[in-house]
Order: structure tokens, then C-alpha cells, then sequence
């Protein structure tokens, strides 16, 4: 008998109050991750109390405004996801804030409960968001780096957002961040929040699997708006169907206090990596205005 009944949560199934998804350590059985998605209409707003976590609004589609604490940022958006990266805003633990939309959208909220609060409300320009090309071949794919060390500032929260051509698997080889060991691994809870380009019929596949020490079995077929959360164990490939370019959401966040992103390959698959070398990376990357 598999997980994934636990651990992949389809479209709908987490909605609360003004919320598409709802996901909090408590929801989740574990610590620190959060994601909410909030969609706005036309003229609508929404008012967000971080309380004991730290935030980005960082929208899907659309445009917003985020007043907090005297400040008013504007974020222009993007059309959807495959289009580009976006602007985005961080709020930090312990904020009031309104988010107001007047032309309706999108919005991520992605979260991490922390203790710290050194940091300051502030803007992230689209411009400063490194857009990587990772892998080769058939594992081509972009990673658009929002909120990691080195990119952007923050007390535990680790955001970044992976595209996957059709037919392309990423994620992959598997890996695993679920202990703490200096210089190699980082213990991190992870979200994926997918969306899948198209006509509203395309799908693609999650794995999640456990070590002998700590079983785990998820094999998820995931749609728009589906997210899978990942407490432990190995994950990937994350494999978008041929047709169709997959889009995920990673939001990660753990106990460590020097806020690192450290992972391990599966050894019985991370012999793959070196055969990148001799591969292109898939034409079909970057996506939108990110060419």
C-alpha cells in the first residue's frame, strides 16, 4: 500500500476560506513549510497576518499591490508562469500586510516558520531572479531562483520554481535532504505545487520514495493546482508528459540555522549526472521572455 494518498493533496482537496491551497506545518505533520495560493478578483484584496512564519508574495498571474508596515510594493506580475519570472515582495515574521489586486491574479504564498526576525519587508526585481539551465538531454530544464542563499535574504525560507519541457524529466536523479550533515546534506521539509501548460488535460508524474531506515511510497499523476509534499526520502523524477511543459513550486524550509541547501543523490542513480556532459541542453529552453 502506497503514501500517496497522504502526501498528494489534488486540486481543491486543501482549499480553506479565501485559499485554492492551504498548507501549514500543522496540515502537513511537520515543521516549517508553509504555501498558501490565494487568487484575487478584479478590485478584491486580502489582508495576511505572518504571525510566527516569514512570506514571499510572489505571483502566478497578475499583478498586485502589498502595503505593510508604511510600505507600498508593486508588483507587476507576470501573465502566467511559462511567460516569465516575476517580481515578488518578502514579508518577514510577526507583518500585517494587504495584498490587493486591481485587475484580479494569482498568488503564491509560500512560507517558513522561523524564530529570527532580522530581516525587513522588501521587493525582489524580477531582474535580480537567476534563471538557471539545468541538466541535459531528456533532464533539460530551468530553475528560476528566487529565494536561496546567494539570491535573496532570508531567515529559513528557500523558494525556487522548476520548468520541465514536455517529455523531459527533472528532479532527477533522485535526491534526498532529510538529515543534517555538515558540508553534505540539510534537513528540509519540501512542497511541490504543480501547474501543467495546455488545454487543461495535461498531467505529469511525481516519485517520492523512502531509505530502508524510513519508508516512504508516492507515485503521484499530478495535474494543475496539485501539490505533493515531500517530509522525507528520496524524490524525482518529477516527468512531465510529452505535450505538455510542467511547472513546480518548491518551498522548503527546516531547522538549521544557516539557512543551507544540501542534498544527496540516490547512489543507484547518480551515475546519470555525468552523462550530461555530452549532451545539449533541450532547445526549447528558456521559456517566454526568459529567451
Amino acid at each position: 500500500m502506497t503514501d500517496t494518498g497522504k502526501y498528494h493533496l489534488p486540486a481543491g482537496s486543501s482549499a480553506d476560506g479565501p485559499y485554492d491551497l492551504l498548507v501549514t506545518p500543522e496540515s502537513a505533520g511537520w515543521g516549517y513549510s508553509g504555501l498558501r495560493i490565494l487568487t484575487l478578483e478584479p478590485g478584491e484584496a486580502h489582508a495576511l497576518s505572518t504571525r510566527d512564519s516569514e512570506f514571499l508574495v510572489l505571483p502566478l498571474t497578475g499583478s498586485c499591490t502589498v502595503t505593510t508596515d508604511g510600505k507600498a510594493f508593486e508588483l507587476a506580475g507576470r501573465t502566467g508562469v511559462f511567460a516569465s519570472v516575476t517580481d515578488f515582495a518578502y514579508l518577514p515574521r510577526e507583518s500585517e500586510a494587504l495584498i490587493s489586486s486591481a485587475t484580479g491574479g494569482r498568488f503564491a504564498l509560500p512560507a517558513a516558520r522561523t524564530g529570527r526576525s532580522s530581516l525587513s519587508a522588501r521587493y525582489g526585481p524580477k531582474e535580480n531572479v537567476p534563471v538557471e539551465l539545468r541538466g541535459a538531454g531528456a533532464c533539460s530544464r530551468q530553475v528560476n531562483n528566487y529565494c536561496l542563499p546567494g539570491t535573496f535574504d532570508a531567515e529559513q525560507l528557500l523558494v525556487c520554481e522548476v520548468l520541465t519541457p514536455g517529455g523531459n524529466w527533472s528532479s532527477y536523479p533522485p535526491h534526498k535532504h532529510d538529515e543534517t550533515r555538515p558540508g553534505a546534506e540539510s534537513e528540509l521539509e519540501e512542497i511541490y505545487y504543480f501547474e501543467v501548460a495546455g488545454d487543461g488535460n495535461g498531467f505529469g508524474y511525481q516519485r517520492v520514495y523512502g531509505t530502508a531506515d524510513r519508508p516512504l511510497d508516492v507515485l503521484a499523476e499530478v495535474r494543475s493546482g496539485d501539490t505533493v509534499l515531500i517530509p522525507h526520502g528520496w524524490h524525482g523524477p518529477s516527468i512531465a508528459a510529452p505535450g505538455y511543459e510542467l511547472y513546480y513550486l518548491n518551498v522548503m524550509a527546516g531547522p538549521g540555522q544557516d539557512r543551507a541547501w544540501l542534498i544527496c543523490d540516490d547512489p543507484a542513480h547518480g551515475w546519470v549526472r555525468s552523462t550530461w556532459d555530452t549532451q545539449d541542453i533541450d532547445d526549447r529552453l528558456p521559456f517566454g521572455e526568459n529567451q
